[in-house]
């Protein structure tokens, strides 16, 4: 039975080892897992943003959340040059390990417009409203 089974048939309050759960993450062709940063006290969705396995790694081990960078193809080192960081909290693997949860304290706006997340198009009838302002200038 492979892990995620294991996992999925599991009591609350079992553990697994995790460098075996780690190894066994269905990375995608390119190496890389979604992320979704939440806010862990308001439950707020922050960002959606991808990792591979140093920069999940290099998350767990810091507390410092650490992304994959696909446009740049480098590990981006989220608030290093905005200052805007985040300090992980808790991370959770979903059922099947191809998504991982990052529950933050985000220390500024995480969208890199300026808003406090990057979800402010609201898909409404047939339309796209934005409903966070652009910061001041």
């Amino acid at each position: 039975m492979d892990i995620w089974m294991q996992l999925e048939n599991a009591e609350r309050g079992e553990r697994r080892p995790l460098a075996t759960v780690l190894e066994a993450i269905p990375w995608n062709a390119d190496g890389l897992i979604t992320a979704i940063a939440q806010q862990h006290d308001s439950g707020e969705v922050l960002m959606l943003a991808w990792m591979n396995r140093q920069a999940l790694r290099e998350t767990l081990d810091t507390g410092r959340v650490c992304y994959w960078s696909r446009s740049r193809q480098a590990l981006w080192r989220k608030g290093e040059s905005s200052g805007h960081r985040q300090r992980l909290i808790e991370a959770r693997l979903d059922c099947d390990g191809d998504a991982v949860l990052l529950r933050v304290d985000q220390q500024g706006p995480a969208c890199h417009t300026g808003r406090p997340n990057c979800f402010y198009n609201a898909i409404r009838d047939d339309t796209v409203e934005v409903i966070t302002a652009p910061p001041s200038p």
